[in-house]
């Protein structure tokens, strides 16, 4: 058999006591089909608060149609049907009274290629926070554009430009961008959706530094096809094949020490 892969882990993995701490999101017996294609098969799975959880996988194996459960952005396939139960904080997500938009607002998502809007640096960040009606006044807009800046780690690289347009801005910076433009509303969970597969080494290095300082008050849950960096920053990694979750649990033991040989024939090399 092949022999695992090292890969480096970070120290709070080790440490952290990630197994135990309450669960943020809830998945119980979640299928999702489109049409007669059954994509996601009885998925069950627990995410943790204030925590990093990655999704790996080959192409194709549904965790980025998990992934868009979580905030019912599959509600937008009209062929798409989802079954089960998805919870945040024990309510289910999917209940027929619930508030999608609110949804969006409590789970922020950012995308595999940055897509600022093409307004001013400030209106990007500005956007959320007014459509919700989460400020009285221009001092308020003003302040949660500059935290918001600050907590993506871009507002010392733009204070100087606000007006000047997003979509002017370096890739890497743009995804901070739509980062700061998704925590602006306040967000429980923040989605991440191959969030630096368009980005270069040096950009996708601060990405995933900002991703370990947004855990501290932030729910992360991020599908990524490289397991250097599932390992570099998530607690917990759930990996997926052929639309069934097949192991989840603590990263270093899962890049180490796997209980499904699937998962270690995929961390091998020998399929993906």
């Amino acid at each position: 058999m092949n022999s695992l892969p090292t890969f480096q882990t970070t120290a709070t993995q080790s440490t952290a006591p990630v197994a135990a701490a309450r669960p943020k999101i809830t998945g119980r017996n979640v299928n999702v089909f489109y049409g007669e294609k059954h994509a996601i098969k009885d998925v069950n799975v627990d995410i943790p608060e204030r925590s990093v959880m990655a999704f790996i996988g080959p192409s194709g194996c549904g965790k980025s149609t998990f992934l868009r459960c979580i905030n019912r952005m599959n509600d937008t396939i009209s062929i798409c049907r989802v079954t089960g139960n998805i919870n945040i904080d024990e309510q289910d997500i999917y209940d027929r009274d619930l508030d999608v938009v609110q949804l969006r607002a409590r789970v922020g998502m950012v995308f595999q290629k940055p897509n600022p809007f093409p307004k001013s640096i400030y209106e990007n960040v500005a956007y959320g926070p007014r459509i919700h009606g989460l400020v009285k006044s221009k001092t308020d807009l003003d302040e949660i554009v500059e935290t918001s800046l600050k907590k993506a780690s871009l507002w010392n690289e733009v204070k100087d430009r606000l007006q000047e347009s997003g979509t002017g801005l370096s890739g890497g910076q743009q995804q901070r961008l739509c980062i700061a433009r998704a925590i602006a509303v306040s967000p429980e969970v923040i989605l991440m959706d191959e969030p630096c597969s368009a980005l270069d080494p040096i950009a996708t290095a601060k990405i995933e530094e900002l991703i370990d300082e947004l855990k501290q008050n932030f729910t992360i849950v991020i599908v990524t096809h490289s397991m250097q960096q599932a390992a570099r920053v998530s607690q917990r990694t759930a990996f997926f094949h052929l639309g069934i979750l097949v192991e989840e649990g603590a990263t270093d033991q899962i890049f180490t020490n796997p209980s499904d040989t699937r998962t270690r024939d995929y961390i091998t090399g020998r399929f993906g």
